[in-house]
């Protein structure tokens, strides 16, 4: 009998049906091995696709924030302008030493040389360090992918964001050379203590360029990008230690250096972390930095983003020595005074308008006043001389210094009833005589108008701040108190003014940017030359040159000298302006000049309150403006050649100062400290006592006692004196009120001035 086989069992051993578990186990890693291959393919895809659409920017297109720095004429540090961004000062991969290099290729990518923008090695290497937790351990991100992660994609922590950086650092690594990389890495990477860039990092933990780093000191810094708040040797020097000593290591393994160099590097001991690498400039240069940004604002010769990105280099016109001697003079003439003085003194150069030196007050951050809106004074005189002199009234002209009663039953005085009698326009500029130059300016064809007329040409400037249009009423027309300096006046346009003077009438607009220029050179700005414009004739201007010579020296003995060369001529004029008729003054000037440089000083108070010395006496402009003005330009002048200033042509007949019989030898005694029966004398105020030159009833001046000289005409011309105001100006007009330089009360104030407090407290800027 034949057996008969049945369907067929699967044997235990395999072969036959398996568990449904198995089957679905088979089935998902089939499926998983067929999307493998179908995923990388969409990958590269997109990665080509990404790679392909992709424009990778030129070197230098790139644009990140970095630092302005603001030069003297020398090329020293004046200020700097540092961006929200951090501090940063890009530099040529030519100026950063092969170690220092080599020392962050060692310490972040070591294949960089060779691979391709991206590191398979290098992703491993970090991924084992995650897992056995070892932070010394190179990053996964090459040196090309942390620079597109820094300038480019930013740091989102996203599939997407790593993939597009992948992408563009493989496209990068094939248009840029190696160089131009390394150089945009380093410049833009961050190295704690604020700085960004190497260039910034040198300086943070050396101070010095980065040019002149060692190896050691390479290996530190590089170690400190991995994590700047903690490899930090101020923070934590252990780990600082362990890391430096890493990237020696790597230096030895990419054969940047020998084992027995390695050997001999020393930990290198950083400086002290900087208290601040914010965007602040204390003392004087803040104020100098203020001006250099509104000049750039106002050239719209560079943007802001130009100024915020391309690490500018801008040179001023102010030379180190004359800033130097400002400041000194500035405020050691102020030591031992009220503590509510203050100052602020401007030189000029008469012959480019530049602004060689710049002290508008010691707070940086505080009010410039330089800039301040302050009265002038006498030294507004000369701008009737420059007009008269126009109009052909030479200086040889005689006036009458006796009381003046203006129009309107406006009476003014001298300071303190100073007199000369009947004397020419240069004595009585010497003297500082209000009266004839009251009379001067009613002399002319337009009267106050031209003198504004003129001090707007030679350089006052016609507006700033709130002051819409300066030197004029609401009306538009100025009063006469215009020559006694009664409207407000800025230092820096006082210092300009007469440097149009010292430069024969030719007017240059004062500034203070001379070039500016991008990290690597390329020029955006430069001044051109100023030819300048003629405010008014050459004879004009040397003839009241010829009549401010003597003035300095008048003014208690503040010539100038040179202490190799003697002495040096000069041209100047001070002015005060009183304080109401409180008997005291507000506002103190010195403003003079050589042929090489204008400068302005004023002294006054913050509130324009009462400006008394450390004894408490009355400051004049004879007084501590001519002390600082004298102190400050003797140094910034000195070794610079003694030069003449040119013979003045005829005016009206007469060049230059005419020639007078000597009086008696004068020299305006220094200023009292204390109360005193006799009044302090000077260019800036009178003696109310006898005085010679004075004039008899019959006409003549005694010279000298029993010395006498008849002058035709001279009449009774009487010492001066009377009732006045602040600036000799009575109130007896009530139409006046405060303008024209008188405030009410009348009385014989004494001084040379703007006409008092005329009723217009000009806010600092």
């Amino acid at each position: 009998m034949s057996s008969t086989s049945g369907p067929a069992r699967p044997s235990a051993s395999g072969g036959g049906n398996r568990r449904p578990g198995y089957r679905y186990l088979a089935w998902a890693v089939g499926l998983l091995g067929a999307m493998i291959p179908v995923a990388l393919i969409i990958g590269v895809v997109a990665f080509l696709g990404v790679y392909v659409g992709t424009d990778v920017p030129a070197p230098g297109d790139i644009k990140q924030a970095q630092v302005a720095t603001i030069v003297n004429t020398k090329g020293r540090t004046i200020a700097r302008i540092v961006p929200e961004e951090g501090n940063r000062t890009d530099v040529k991969i030519s100026d950063v030493p092969t170690w220092v290099q080599d020392a962050v290729i060692a310490a972040e990518d070591r294949e960089f040389r060779t691979n391709s923008g991206f590191s398979v090695r290098g992703l491993s290497r970090a991924v084992m360090g995650k897992v056995t937790s070892d932070d010394s351990a190179g990053g996964g991100s090459t040196i090309t992918q942390q620079y597109v992660k820094n300038a480019l994609v930013g740091d989102e922590v996203s599939y997407k964001r790593k993939f597009k950086e992948l992408a563009i650092a493989t496209k990068m690594s094939n248009e840029w050379s190696k160089d131009d990389i390394m150089a945009a890495y380093l410049n833009t990477i961050y190295f704690g203590r604020g700085a960004y860039g190497i260039s910034a990092a040198s300086q943070a933990y050396f101070r010095k360029p980065v040019q002149k780093l060692t190896p050691s000191e390479g290996a530190l810094i590089a170690g400190i990008i991995r994590s700047p708040s903690r490899l930090d040797p101020a923070v934590d020097e252990e780990s600082a230690k362990i890391r430096w000593n890493y990237v020696l290591d790597g230096m030895v393994d990419i054969g940047a250096m020998s084992p027995s160099d390695r050997a001999e590097q020393k930990f290198p001991k950083t400086k002290s972390q900087p208290k601040s690498n914010g965007d602040t400039t204390s003392g004087p240069n803040g104020l100098i930095k203020r001006q250099v940004l509104e000049e750039l604002t106002r050239l719209g010769v560079v943007s802001d983003d130009d100024i915020r990105t391309e690490g500018l280099k801008i040179t001023t016109t102010i030379d180190p020595q004359v800033q130097t001697s400002l400041v000194k003079s500035a405020n050691g003439k102020l030591e031992g005074e009220p503590d509510d003085l203050r100052t602020a003194v401007v030189s000029i150069d008469p012959q480019t308008g530049g602004v060689r030196g710049y002290f508008g007050g010691n707070d940086g951050q505080g009010w410039d006043y330089a800039q301040a809106g302050l009265q002038t004074g006498s030294s507004f005189k000369v701008f009737a001389l420059v007009a008269a002199l126009e109009q052909g009234i030479p200086l040889s002209q005689i006036y009458d210094s006796s009381p003046y009663n203006a129009p309107g039953g406006l009476t003014v005085n001298n300071s303190d009833g100073e007199s000369c009698g009947s004397c020419n326009l240069a004595t009585a500029m010497k003297m500082s005589l209000n009266t004839v130059y009251y009379r001067l300016m009613m002399d002319l064809k337009n009267g106050a108008e031209d003198v504004a007329d003129a001090a707007h040409r030679a350089g006052v400037a016609e507006s700033f701040g709130t002051i819409e249009h300066t030197l004029q009423e609401e009306n538009g027309t100025p009063e006469g108190g215009v020559v006694l300096g009664q409207y407000p006046s800025r230092v820096i346009d006082m210092a300009s003014a007469y440097a149009t003077l010292a430069a024969s009438g030719i007017y240059r607009e004062p500034y203070f940017v001379e070039k500016v220029e991008t990290s690597d050179g390329v020029v955006l700005y430069e001044h051109e030359k100023n030819k300048g414009k003629r405010a008014f004739p050459a004879k004009v201007a040397d003839n009241v040159t010829a009549a401010l010579e003597p003035i300095a020296g008048y003014s208690n003995g503040n010539s100038l000298s040179d202490p190799n060369l003697g002495a040096r001529k000069s041209a100047a004029k001070t002015g005060t302006a009183q304080l109401g008729d409180t008997g005291n003054n507000k506002d103190a000037w010195m403003v003079g000049y050589t042929p090489q440089l204008s400068t302005a000083v004023w002294v006054g108070t913050d509130k324009g309150t009462a400006l008394l010395n450390y004894g408490g006496a009355n400051i004049y402009g004879s007084g501590l403006p001519s002390q600082i003005w004298k102190a400050a330009m003797d140094g910034a002048l000195e070794g610079e050649p003694l030069e003449d200033f040119p013979e003045p042509g005829a005016v009206g007949g007469q060049a230059g100062v005419p020639y007078e019989p000597p009086p008696v030898t004068y020299t305006a005694p220094a200023e009292t400290y204390a109360p005193s029966t006799t009044s302090p004398r000077g260019p800036d105020r009178g003696n109310s006592g006898p005085q010679i030159p004075t004039v008899d009833d019959n006409g003549g001046i005694t010279l000298a006692p029993g010395v006498t000289l008849t002058i035709p005409g001279g009449g009774d011309s009487g010492n001066g004196g009377g009732a006045g105001g602040d600036d000799g100006t009575s109130a007896d007009n009530p139409d006046n009120g405060n303008s024209g330089g008188g405030n009410s009360g009348g009385g014989n104030s004494g001084n040379e001035n703007s006409g008092g407090d005329d009723g217009v407290e000009a806010p600092f800027p």
